[in-house]
């Protein structure tokens, strides 16, 4: 704390100001846009977006930091991504406007980073700001020395404040560079000390009164009406959700649990969902799930996949099979390419203009509809309530039963009807002016989506699913897994760049060892092991166990940086120890369940303070303790066994099996029959041959 109060003194004393939360190139071979800058060559979309900018925008990298050195200036990192709304405003206010392109020009070296691409320089900029300002954001604005260490930085400027912004520091910079050069000394050593781990050495005990404590606390943002915390805006954060649905179920926990179905059902059925062509919004701007801010991201969308096919597999209710067929279908339809990756995301805008792809009138909906208006009018409350900005948002008030009997229709013939009606309102919309679609395919985002679509054909055994994350994995051994090991990061038009991060990582080992549960195919988790074994070797901090963003082979930034709490999505570290905890339980090896352990021990000091940002380290939590089930099923009839056993909501197990494996868990238990084993810690209960009783005996 005393070294964020500093900080921020020194930004206000230095600068006395507030913020709110290229060179012109006439190149011969482009004759219709008179600027053109160092972006053209980028393949990143959100960095195409200000190639015509006349600001001399640069892309990161080590000759953007020599032409700061060489001219001795500061440098502008600008960050952001393709489908972020106000980064587009400050674009069309301050980045096309000549003048202040022409400051930018004269005094700085300016660099675009699309943070979708660089994690790792996103990371060090945003908890520079966060502690320069108290909080952060995207469009993100951090100036630094020539070096990269940074001095000043914001989120969104208006064009008049940035423009001061510019001259402040260019000031500051050429009348007091000493004092300059002493505060980014100091902030670089907070952002290095903001994620330091005190190792836990000894008392590595887990408990369930420490997750209670961490339940209890959270409980009281809980927004019991609408779902969600009580507080806008509000983010879907599905891995929140899947730990307290877990916890719920493990204790008994009737209350966390309504809530748990309140918000998914207030979800789905709000304007953050798309409800006629299916997929979350990143997240809704009020209380009631029902303005959202439109963009769509993929890691969003296979965290919620996966989210509702969990809650679909403990309480069947159709709404949660609605929501993973519909959004499965809107990834098959417009987010996944023809090698069988998927695209990053969907813009919020269109036509410039917030939101105007996904609103309708009532002119244009009576059109489309006919004689049917009135259904959809009741189904979709089409009502006073609904209307933004002059257009109805799509979401609902009633469930099926209710609406179903209203119109005097049993409730399968009005959700066959409603599916009619949708894929008209889909043609419809189909002739507008699509969302712009960041074209780049991410390793992380990718395994996540087909663990999305793994999970889905677990609970509903479609054998669609299970094709589409095959596809998925082909392109990503051919693509993304590099033939010495490594991992890449970044994909586009058969190109594939930029080293893994620790988030690719984690997510493929998640992706392989769910692939394994699936198929049964130990080629699956001999991968997955791989993996972990390099992921230790080149991003591993020896002392603390924990886990760098970069490895040991990448890029060196100003300082290393370990992602530690859960966000949107969540952190890497969370990851890779409940990976490590699996794959030590696989292959009976004990020295990766203590990596895990001494990770967890890491953190559990502090995961009661803030449930929200510890939802998956809480669920290693629940692993450790409460009973862990190794369950086989072995014999010919495996694949029917496991296709029974998925219908049953066992958060806390991991499965195995075949008709033939090396696994030591699997060791003596071939047989000419199909039989099921149910163990907690290599001890096993008496084995059975049919599903119900192996359910009795989780039970």
């Amino acid at each position: 704390m005393t070294v964020k109060i500093q900080l921020l003194s020194f930004t206000f004393l230095l600068l006395h100001l507030s913020c709110a939360n290229n060179q012109k190139n006439n190149s011969v071979n482009d004759t219709t846009h008179k600027y053109t800058n160092a972006l053209i060559d980028e393949s990143s979309p959100y960095l195409l977006q200000h190639a015509h900018n006349p600001v001399n925008w640069m892309p990161w990298g080590e000759e953007s930091l020599q032409k700061a050195r060489d001219e001795d200036k500061l440098v502008l990192v600008s960050i952001g991504y393709s489908s972020c709304h106000w980064c587009h405003v400050m674009e069309h206010e301050s980045f096309e406007d000549e003048k202040v392109a022409a400051l930018m020009n004269e005094h700085f070296v300016c660099i675009k980073v699309d943070r979708e691409e660089r994690p790792d320089v996103d990371q060090v900029y945003m908890n520079a700001v966060q502690l320069m300002t108290g909080s952060g954001g995207w469009p993100l604005n951090c100036f630094t020395l020539p070096d990269g260490r940074p001095v000043y930085g914001g989120t969104y400027f208006p064009k008049n404040k940035w423009v001061e912004v510019l001259q402040q520091l260019h000031k500051a910079y050429a009348d007091n560079k000493p004092a300059m050069l002493e505060y980014a000394e100091k902030l670089t050593k907070g952002i290095h000390d903001t994620e330091l781990i005190k190792v836990k050495s000894e008392n590595k005990q887990f408990s369930s009164d420490r997750l209670e404590e961490m339940v209890l606390q959270w409980s009281q943002g809980f927004d019991n009406l609408r779902g969600g915390p009580n507080r806008e805006p509000k983010f879907p954060l599905p891995n929140n959700y899947d730990f307290l649905m877990h916890y719920a179920h493990s204790y008994q926990d009737t209350a966390v649990m309504q809530h748990v179905d309140l918000t998914l059902e207030k979800m789905a059925m709000g304007g953050i969902y798309d409800q006629i062509g299916g997929g979350f919004a990143r997240y809704s701007t009020d209380t009631q799930w029902k303005v959202p801010h439109f963009e769509k991201m993929l890691y969003d969308n296979a965290q919620l996949v996966s989210l509702y096919a969990h809650a679909y597999q403990r309480k069947k209710d159709p709404l949660y099979k609605q929501v993973v067929y519909q959004t499965l279908e809107w990834v098959s339809r417009e987010m996944t390419t023809k090698e069988g990756s998927f695209y990053s995301a969907l813009d919020a805008d269109s036509e410039g203009e917030e939101g105007k792809f996904y609103v309708w009138n009532k002119n244009e909906l009576k059109e489309v509809l006919g004689d049917d208006f009135e259904l959809v009018k009741a189904y979709y409350n089409i009502q006073p309530s609904a209307l933004w900005e002059g257009n109805y948002i799509l979401h609902r008030k009633e469930k099926d039963a209710a609406i179903a009997d209203d119109f005097e229709m049993d409730v399968s013939e009005l959700r066959n009807k409603m599916k009619d009606l949708n894929k008209l309102l889909l043609l419809k919309r189909a002739t507008r002016e699509r969302p712009g679609l960041d074209d780049k395919s991410l390793t992380s985002w990718n395994c996540m989506m087909t663990t999305a679509y793994l999970d889905a054909y677990q609970v509903f055994g479609e054998k669609e699913f299970l094709e589409a994350a095959l596809k998925n994995v082909k392109w990503f051994e051919k693509f993304a897994f590099n033939e010495d090991g490594k991992l890449y990061h970044t994909y586009k038009n058969g190109e594939s760049k930029i080293n893994g991060f620790l988030d690719d990582y984690a997510f493929a080992i998640e992706m392989y060892v769910t692939l394994y549960e699936v198929t049964f195919e130990e080629e699956f988790l001999q991968k997955a092991e791989f993996l972990t074994h390099y992921a230790i070797e080149h991003f591993q901090d020896e002392q603390s166990g924990m886990f760098y963003f970069t490895s040991d082979e990448g890029e060196q930034l100003v300082t290393r940086k370990m992602e530690i709490s859960d966000n949107v999505i969540p952190s890497s570290n969370s990851v890779m120890a409940r990976n490590l905890w699996k794959i030590g339980t696989y292959y009976d090896d004990q020295s990766l369940k203590d990596q895990a352990i001494q990770m967890l021990a890491n953190v559990y000091p502090d995961i009661h303070t803030y449930g929200s940002a510890y939802s998956n380290w809480g669920m290693l939590v629940l692993n450790m303790v409460e009973p862990y089930y190794e369950i086989a099923i072995t014999g010919p009839g495996w694949k029917e066994k496991v296709e029974k056993l998925n219908q049953h909501y066992i958060p806390n197990k991991l499965l195995m099996g075949g008709t033939k494996g090396n696994l030591p868990l699997l060791q003596g238990k071939f047989s000419k029959e199909t039989t099921i084993y149910v163990c907690v810690n290599k001890t096993c209960k008496l084995p059975v041959d049919n599903v119900s009783d192996a359910v009795n005996q989780v039970k």
